[in-house]
């Protein structure tokens, strides 16, 4: 549920892997890997015959005029039966335009980002990291034709549905849990199998089975947006094989008390709104007296009766006005004197100033297929009046907008349990590199800081991810996943 970075088919970035390319390839009796949890290595990893012995056929990507390639990889299904069902993963690579020292696994968020479409079409933002390295990424599991995918896609015809409202009563609550279940069945019934295993964590066993297919002993992981959660899954399940991991402008999955991490994350949303009203009570073009007094204005009217947006005939509550506001306020002094005039004119009794320019009318998310395999779901209505009630205390102007609590209302009643719930980091992991504008250096940092020497690269201003647009942040992650040399602390880009 993470906003993509680029327009149209792309998305945030992600991933990378660096060693020797003529490393050979690993066996069964050199690998020298940890148990996964419980169960044998075996269980979880691509038997010889399906990654670890087959070398890549790469060859010209259909249809492409660029210089990637592509090959296909099969693995399973389902991870805990690694001789069963098989599905095909599409892989594309820019070939290192220098003598290659190893190989780079990117990935694009989304989650459902076309990793293929997206590197051909912005090929030369990895110019400089093709200099030492191969550029490789993949189209994820189930995300096919409908994301612009090559992979083997889920049977689902993906739709954008308005964030569900906090319900008021249980009656509420199980009308909720009920269309939930229809969106999900809409996806699930026509492989409810391959509807089940689509979790961050199957796509990190899917990286791991790439790892081994490139012949590499050891993973270095550019992931920006969604895409990081596919790093910090893989750092639980793998964590001897991390070489170097960058996480950019993404959200903290490795926080055990996930509720914890929602009322940091609407910390951090408060700020961004305290920053509209400073720059607002500074500037005399702001059409606003008192910044947060009339915001909150406009809230307590929105709670009383929605606001007609009379320009696109939608009404808002006071849920969707803090999720339009902290948007424009997330986006910075561009966008700041259009949110002073959006309240000003919702006041007066039109709340069009806070629709969007094009598409939905609503803040909306997409069948959250992944999502609902990631993140925990509230038991009850209690249990959401709780959380509302706490993070309206800790954020009153943004209240769980933009946090995942809001996210996981689209969850409740979802037909399959969360299967890769947040969990800490694990000990001895190498350093992690995280990277992010406002808001979201601040969560990619608590992730990266509970591994030492670890750092995060700040941008103090707006953006979402930094590798695509700030050459200050690329050339530091360059460096760090080439050499493995982190930054100083506290770098600002």
């Amino acid at each position: 549920m993470i906003t993509r970075w680029m327009s149209g088919a792309t998305v945030a970035l992600t991933i990378a892997t660096a060693l020797p390319a003529s490393t050979a390839l690993p066996t069964a009796a050199s690998t020298g890997l940890p148990a996964v949890g419980s169960a044998a290595l075996s269980e979880t990893l691509p038997t010889a015959a399906s990654a670890r012995g087959a070398a890549l056929g790469w060859r010209p990507c259909p249809g492409e005029k660029s210089e990637l390639e592509c090959a296909d990889l099969a693995v399973p299904l389902d991870w805990d039966e690694p001789d069963g069902r098989k599905i095909t993963l599409r892989l594309g690579r820019l070939p290192a335009t220098g003598t290659a020292e190893g190989s780079v696994l990117i990935a694009y968020g989304g989650p459902g980002g076309p990793g293929i479409a997206t590197t051909q079409a912005h090929a030369e933002i990895w110019a400089n990291l093709r200099t030492r390295m191969n550029v490789v990424t993949w189209d994820t599991r189930g995300y096919g034709e409908q994301f612009g995918g090559r992979s083997d896609g889920l049977p689902c015809v993906w739709t954008r549905v308005p964030y569900p409202e906090f319900p008021a009563d249980d009656a509420d609550f199980g009308r909720l849990s009920d269309t939930n279940r229809g969106y999900a069945q809409a996806c699930r019934h026509g492989d409810p199998e391959f509807f089940a295993h689509m979790s961050s964590a199957d796509h990190a066993r899917d990286m791991e089975a790439i790892r081994q297919a490139l012949g590499e002993e050891g993973l270095n992981f550019y992931g920006a947006s969604y895409a990081g959660l596919y790093a910090q899954a893989y750092a639980r399940l793998f964590p001897a094989r991390v070489r170097t991991m960058v996480l950019d402008g993404t959200v903290n999955h490795s926080e055990a008390d996930w509720l914890k991490e929602v009322g940091e994350s609407a910390r951090d949303n408060q700020a961004a709104m305290r920053r509209f009203f400073d720059w607002c009570d500074d500037e005399d073009t702001c059409p606003l007296g008192d910044a947060a007094r009339d915001w909150r204005r406009l809230l307590a009217k929105a709670e009383r009766a929605p606001i007609a947006a009379r320009r696109v005939e939608a009404s808002y509550g006071a849920q969707d006005l803090r999720s339009f506001a902290l948007g424009l306020a997330r986006a910075g002094e561009e966008q700041w004197p259009a949110l002073g005039r959006a309240v000003q004119d919702a006041l007066r009794g039109d709340a069009s100033g806070f629709a969007p320019p094009r598409g939905a009318r609503y803040p909306d998310l997409t069948t959250p297929v992944t999502e609902c395999l990631d993140w925990p779901r509230f038991r009850d209505r209690a249990e959401t009046a709780a959380a509302l009630t706490r993070l309206r205390r800790i954020a009153p102007d943004t209240g769980a907008a933009f946090t995942l609590a809001a996210g996981a209302l689209a969850c409740v009643g979802w037909p399959v349990e969360t299967t890769n719930p947040p969990k800490p980091l694990p000990s001895g992991l190498p350093p992690l590199l995280g990277a992010g504008a406002w808001v979201e250096s601040a969560m990619t940092a608590r992730v990266v800081r509970q591994v030492p020497g670890s750092v995060t690269i700040r941008h103090e201003g707006p953006g979402h991810t930094l590798y695509p647009f700030n050459d200050c942040a690329r050339d530091h992650i360059d460096r760090y996943l080439t050499d493995r040399r982190t930054p100083p602390r506290n770098t600002v880009c």
